[in-house]
């Protein structure tokens, strides 16, 4: 079973971004601190959280730091290299956990993932090459949307 995190507690926040930075400022109002781990200098997040490291998600002495600095580790995006989740997690807890961002990080697999929990969705297939193309369209019709699978 999961605690509660205590008053004062530090959430770790894989990544720097507006989102990120919405977090430590709702962390904040309820008595916590967020320590971020960023790539990019100078992240968003890093104008309201406690702390900020900058470094590589290879960096593993850095990632090391970072884990035994916070209670708990958390993360804005879901593009985080699963090396460097491999090496957290055995620190401090990751949530929400791997399953729920190996599901986000493929968007086919997130799309099928809600449609099976019964939630609606935009009209979506699996488009791997041309002929799957044009048989979407077909179904689908347009104007329509195609995106990448993972990343961008």
């Amino acid at each position: 079973m999961n605690k509660a995190l205590a008053q004062g507690a530090v959430i770790g926040i894989l990544g720097g971004g507006q989102l990120g930075r919405m977090l430590a400022v709702a962390a904040s109002r309820l008595g916590f601190r967020c320590h971020v781990f960023e790539p990019g200098a100078h992240p968003p997040a890093g104008d309201v959280a406690w702390k900020v490291t900058t470094a590589g998600y290879d960096d593993a002495a850095a990632l090391r730091a970072f884990a035994e600095s916070v209670d708990v580790i958390t993360y804005e995006f879901e593009n985080i290299p699963t090396g460097a989740l491999d090496l957290l997690q055995e620190v401090k807890p990751i949530r929400p956990g791997r399953e729920a961002l190996r599901i986000s990080q493929d968007r086919l697999t997130k799309k099928d993932f809600l449609r099976d929990l019964g939630l609606a969705t935009a009209p979506y297939a699996d488009v791997p090459d041309a002929a799957a193309l044009t048989a979407a369209m077909d179904e689908i019709g347009a104007p329509a949307i195609l995106k990448t699978r993972r990343f961008g």
